[in-house]
């Protein structure tokens, strides 16, 4: 994740009005009369069964609501049928008001007056401090799908916690907003396990947070905790109800809470996987601090037609190119290329930062992925997850065959779409 966005109220404004005009109905604010129900709904629908007579911890953050709206943290703390005892924060804190990359401190929370456990601070994993006299831990996060968005890591230490200390997870699951049905881009290579990296699935890979969690305990190493505690760990799932792998965010006729202050809206979560590998290194800009966060491509001593012109010769199945004005949140105006999704169906999301890691080593006077320093590169692989493709890239520069890594790894999309329906809860 990015540093926090600086942005003032008119910009915010803005940035609402130009998505309502610019984004196709993919990426739209309004959704369809489809009406999904979220884990915490079914739950609540329930009568919060998996809960009574236990003491419950939560991790969650603002983004975890129900269908209305209503905080995940309210609703538990409200219920009579819940003992909440305990929150937990991952990256950016409950309420999402830190920022990115900075530690967050344990605190009481001011408005329930519940301890808060950080999990991005001097822990990443719960103590069996902090777990003490729980008896199940519940889990709210809205994923964007995307390997690299750290609250998947947060949960998997979660349940690492919770199974070598005999407390229950419990995950309320919520819709993958790239839907059920595409997965794409590098399957992560076990060295560069990390919290940016912390699966081995591919970049996109098209599963609930749910189906992930039920992934994760079956898939022998992904969790590391040992044989007895993790085949003993208790993991229940609540499904959504009125869901299902074709649809995508704009189908739920659900309401986009931002998920960090980087993804304000839809069509940034839908951007982070097109372009967040591709502007790391090597002088594009992808619109962050602007109000196309994630879509918005400017590379410098290049006129937008001319990034236009390059990515056409491309042909990047599903996108298309519109020359837009961008204000910064600081007040700068410019010109940049808005990247606009036509045809999902045939998109590759992940597709588009490979060729800009070619065009970025074309423009640049020298390869500006040879000349990284060990910290930006080692960063660099952390997120896209593939020694083979950095040093094809490192070595060939411009004339890296992108089309080759493209089918390699289409074909493991594939195979571990094949081997992820096991876990499935939606058809």
């Amino acid at each position: 994740m990015l540093p926090v966005w600086k942005s003032a109220r008119f910009f915010s404004i803005i940035c609402l009005l130009t998505t309502f005009f610019l984004v196709p109905r993919i990426e739209g604010l309004a959704g369809s009369t489809g009406r999904v129900f979220l884990g915490i709904d079914v739950l609540k629908q329930d009568n919060f069964q998996p809960l009574r007579g236990k003491r419950v911890g939560l991790l969650t953050h603002p983004a975890g609501v129900d269908k209305n709206g209503v905080s995940t943290i309210e609703i538990l703390r409200r219920s009579a049928k819940v003992n909440l005892v305990a929150l937990f924060g991952p990256e950016h804190g409950i309420y999402g008001n830190e920022k990115a990359n900075q530690p967050v401190e344990d605190r009481v929370d001011s408005r329930t007056g519940l301890p808060v456990y950080s999990l991005y601070g001097k822990y990443r994993k719960p103590t069996g401090k902090m777990l003490q006299g729980l008896d199940a831990l519940v889990i709210d996060l809205q994923d964007l799908g995307v390997r690299s968005y750290t609250y998947i890591s947060a949960m998997r230490l979660a349940m690492e916690a919770c199974f070598q200390n005999r407390i229950e997870v419990v995950v309320l699951d919520r819709p993958n907003p790239l839907g059920g049905r595409k997965v794409d881009g590098p399957l992560m290579e076990p060295g560069w396990r990390s919290y940016v990296g912390d699966y081995r699935i591919p970049y996109v890979y098209g599963l609930t947070i749910g189906e992930l969690a039920l992934m994760a305990k079956g898939v022998p190493g992904w969790l590391e905790v040992e044989k007895t505690a993790l085949e003993k760990g208790r993991l229940t799932v609540i499904p959504m109800r009125g869901w299902n792998r074709d649809m995508l965010w704009t189908d739920t006729g659900l309401r986009w809470v931002p998920t960090s202050p980087a993804i304000p809206d839809l069509s940034a979560a839908l951007g982070y996987s097109m372009t967040g590998l591709g502007a790391q290194i090597g002088g594009f800009r992808h619109g962050y601090g602007t109000q196309y966060p994630f879509r918005l491509l400017t590379y410098p001593g290049k006129r937008p037609e001319e990034i236009v012109q390059a990515l056409r010769r491309k042909n990047i199945s599903g996108l298309d190119y519109k020359v837009v004005d961008f204000r910064t949140s600081g007040g700068g105006k410019g010109r940049g290329v808005y990247l606009m999704v036509d045809d999902w169906s045939r998109l590759r999301p992940t597709e588009i930062s490979f060729h800009m890691m070619q065009l970025a080593s074309q423009w640049s006077l020298t390869n500006p992925f040879s000349a990284a320093s060990k910290s930006e590169a080692r960063l660099f692989n952390k997120h896209v997850g593939s020694t083979e493709w950095w040093n094809a890239l490192t070595r060939d520069g411009a004339r890296v065959d992108v089309a080759k890594f493209l089918h390699k790894w289409r074909t493991q999309s594939q195979v571990f779409q094949s081997m992820s329906r096991k876990y499935w809860l939606y058809q």
